[in-house]
């Protein structure tokens, strides 16, 4: 009995990690591996016209993948379990999954805001991972967080209230924006909140983004889309999918922002099987991130291992520049985004222990 509760929780863990991107992996029939070649004069074919010719995507196994590096990363900061200071939020309910914080993401200062909602609030820490603040939630059931530039946060309800909470950079209620509407007719379709200047979009189904209003709390009246999740370098819309679990294959597509046209789309082996993507950003000089669940060597059925590879992907060809492997979140709380990426360069990761999450910082290329 120990035994299948212990692989049970293992397997619940992989269905909510697996989630977060999963729905995002190219479905039969609705996408066929290409890259646009280059228009005459030199620019790239906008995404709104049918390209005059095409090429095969790029396989990066061609050029080698490079190898990864392991090793510990950073601790930034430790937490236990519970509600006071130095504490994060634990549920374990007898009849519904158990929950632990569901993201995290970081400022433009530097500081780590963390989604507590167990505890229904925000736990703000400064650079060095000190503890420097709590905000309450508006929201009953938030998942996502993220910061805007001037210092608004924006919190995603997509089951309950079904709205993007918006919060000043004081601290105070600036409203909410409505989730249901055009573009998005259910919250659950919703995959995550971004911020493109003092826009606010809602992914969908890890593919385009809803404009679901601004920052100042004033919602979308016609709630344009753009192709993708809006990234960290300002400059750029992301897509990612599993094309092949079974041998790791991924693929990563950019959009340039001004204009919107398709710059590269990349496809590669992570070199294991890939069971679910869990992060997909870029951080300010235009870096790519991409962070995979693999499934390691000497897994089996009865005894599952898993680990996460992170990849730095070149921001113009998407090319794999440097690899890091760290250890999986095994335990079975339910979260939402528990990989954010920084804006100098490197990941934070929220990874569970029995006595308390803990927050630590990976670059690409080791510790």
């Amino acid at each position: 009995m120990k035994h299948a509760r212990w692989l049970g929780a293992v397997v619940v863990v992989l269905l909510v990690v697996g989630w977060a991107l999963w729905s995002s992996r190219p479905r039969p029939g609705s996408i066929e591996l290409i890259e646009e070649a280059p228009v005459a004069d030199g620019g790239s074919a906008s995404l709104t016209k049918t390209p005059t010719a095409k090429t095969t995507v790029t396989a990066a196994t061609d050029a080698g993948v490079p190898e990864p590096r392991t090793g510990g990363g950073q601790v930034l900061a430790n937490f236990g379990w519970g509600n006071g200071e130095g504490n994060l939020g634990h549920s374990t309910p007898d009849e519904a999954n158990p929950e632990a914080p569901m993201s995290l993401t970081v400022d433009a200062l530097g500081q780590v805001w963390i989604l507590d909602q167990v505890n229904e609030r925000l736990v703000k820490l400064d650079k060095s991972g000190k503890q420097v603040g709590t905000v309450p939630l508006t929201v009953q059931a938030g998942q996502d967080v993220v910061v805007a530039p001037d210092g608004t946060v924006l919190v995603l309800d997509r089951l309950v209230d079904k709205s993007v909470s918006v919060i000043g950079a004081d601290g105070k209620p600036r409203g909410e924006l409505p989730l249901l509407g055009k573009g998005m007719e259910e919250g659950g379709a919703s995959t995550g909140v971004f911020i493109d200047g003092n826009d606010v979009y809602v992914e969908r189904e890890h593919g385009d983004s809803v404009r679901v209003g601004s920052t100042s709390g004033e919602a979308s009246k016609d709630r344009p889309e753009i192709p993708g999740r809006p990234a960290g370098d300002g400059r750029t819309y992301l897509t990612a999918g599993i094309v092949d679990g079974a041998t790791g294959t991924v693929m990563v597509t950019a959009i340039d922002k001004e204009p919107q046209a398709h710059r590269f789309t990349r496809q590669f082996s992570v070199g294991q099987a890939v069971v679910a993507l869990n992060a997909l950003d870029a951080d300010r000089s235009g870096v790519i991130y991409l962070g995979t669940v693999i499934e390691l060597p000497g897994s089996t059925g009865e005894k599952p291992l898993f680990g996460i590879a992170l990849f730095c992907l070149d921001p113009l060809d998407g090319r794999p520049l440097a690899q890091t492997r760290f250890p999986a979140n095994t335990m079975p709380e339910e979260t939402f985004r528990e990989l954010t990426v920084l804006p100098e360069g490197g990941v934070l990761f929220m990874e569970r222990t029995p006595s308390g999450p803990r927050v630590v910082r990976y670059s690409c290329g080791g510790p």
